[in-house]
């Protein structure tokens, strides 16, 4: 298990909003912006990005939940940055504040929670339960 993660660390990325994450990709009758859809999916990857050099051999982390708030539409082919703090270590169970801001405003916010696994025994479980 990961003993050198430390409450406090912190980790962004930036990206590019496209085509593929607009809101209309998954409704057809809404705005085509920035979906919230994406905005969460942004969220999980800066979480496990932050994580992932600490990992052990055959460590993974998957989400486990999230508190979230989108506060700001964002026009598509705008700059989105997320900046994510691990403020919670319980020994597998982590807890992150992630903000998120567009070259103009702040956009979103979010706790979000994550679990190390073995990913070997994770899929096993999962093919399990697809077999039947």
């Amino acid at each position: 298990m990961a003993e050198a993660l430390k409450v406090g660390m912190t980790h962004e990325i930036e990206r590019e909003t496209t085509e593929d994450m607009s809101a209309q990709k998954v409704y057809p009758h809404v705005p085509n912006v920035y979906a919230t859809r994406a905005m969460v999916g942004h969220i999980e990857e800066v979480c496990a990005d932050l994580v992932l050099p600490y990992l052990g051999e055959g460590e993974q982390t998957v989400g486990t939940g999230m508190t979230f708030k989108h506060m700001a539409a964002t026009p598509l082919g705008m700059k989105v940055r997320f900046t994510a703090k691990l403020t919670k270590v319980d020994g597998p169970k982590l807890a992150f504040e992630v903000e998120g801001f567009d070259e103009v405003d702040k956009i979103g916010e979010a706790t979000h929670y994550r679990f190390i696994i073995n990913a070997e025994k994770f899929n096993s479980n999962v093919a399990k339960k697809a077999s039947g």
